[in-house]
């Protein structure tokens, strides 16, 4: 409790202050700028399963999502067939959602093949904004945009190669919790922490960009 008390003394995005779970969350990952194969992959299944549920109950089935899905080893996810799909809709731990959890596998292979072209899906992803986080600088939550343009065009490339349950609005929260755009409002501690910009990693280039 003490640690609350204290954690609730700075400014944050309103979103965060409904439980410690949000609030370490919030100030310890989201809109960190990700680069990790691995992590991005946990993210982007996360995000599709959150579809039409509230992040909190995401938050609370991570760590079983975790242990369903192979720690996010996308090599290992891709493998997983109709024993390892029934298995998944018996978890009571998951959404147990049988399109969500078919296009996590689905996923899987789509994100392998994308690795395979670009060398990592890193390098892919991050080709978008040629390597550099995005600033938001929003002033209030209703300011917080649930797509953008850019969100539209990695949704059209990510469907043109087979990706499943990325919607615009899906891949613009995905975009926000890798740290691709820095959401947290303006008044918020961490939105000064990360406007901090590295140099532009080498990436690989978008054909059609």
């Amino acid at each position: 409790m003490q640690r609350m008390s204290k954690a609730t003394a700075r400014h944050r995005c309103p979103w965060c202050l409904g439980s410690e779970r949000y609030l370490r969350y919030h100030d310890e990952e989201w809109g960190v700028p990700v680069h990790n194969d691995r992590r991005l992959f946990e993210f982007l299944i996360l995000e599709g399963a959150q579809a039409g549920l509230s992040w909190s109950t995401i938050l609370n089935k991570r760590e079983n999502y975790r242990k369903a899905f192979a720690r996010f080893d996308p090599a290992k996810v891709a493998r997983f067939g109709a024993r390892e799909a029934k298995k998944l809709m018996a978890d009571a731990g998951i959404v147990r959602n049988r399109l969500k959890i078919r296009s996590a596998i689905d996923n899987a292979r789509a994100f392998l093949d994308v690795r395979r072209e670009f060398g990592s899906f890193d390098a892919y992803l991050w080709g978008f904004v040629d390597g550099r986080s995005l600033q938001g600088l929003r002033r209030s939550m209703k300011q917080v945009p649930a797509r953008t343009h850019l969100s539209d065009a990695i949704t059209k490339d990510l469907k043109r190669r087979g990706f499943r349950f990325v919607g615009s609005t899906i891949v613009y929260a995905f975009m926000q919790a890798i740290g691709m755009v820095n959401d947290h409002l303006t008044d918020c501690f961490r939105c000064t922490q990360l406007q901090t910009r590295p140099s532009p990693r080498s990436s690989a280039k978008l054909s059609g960009k």
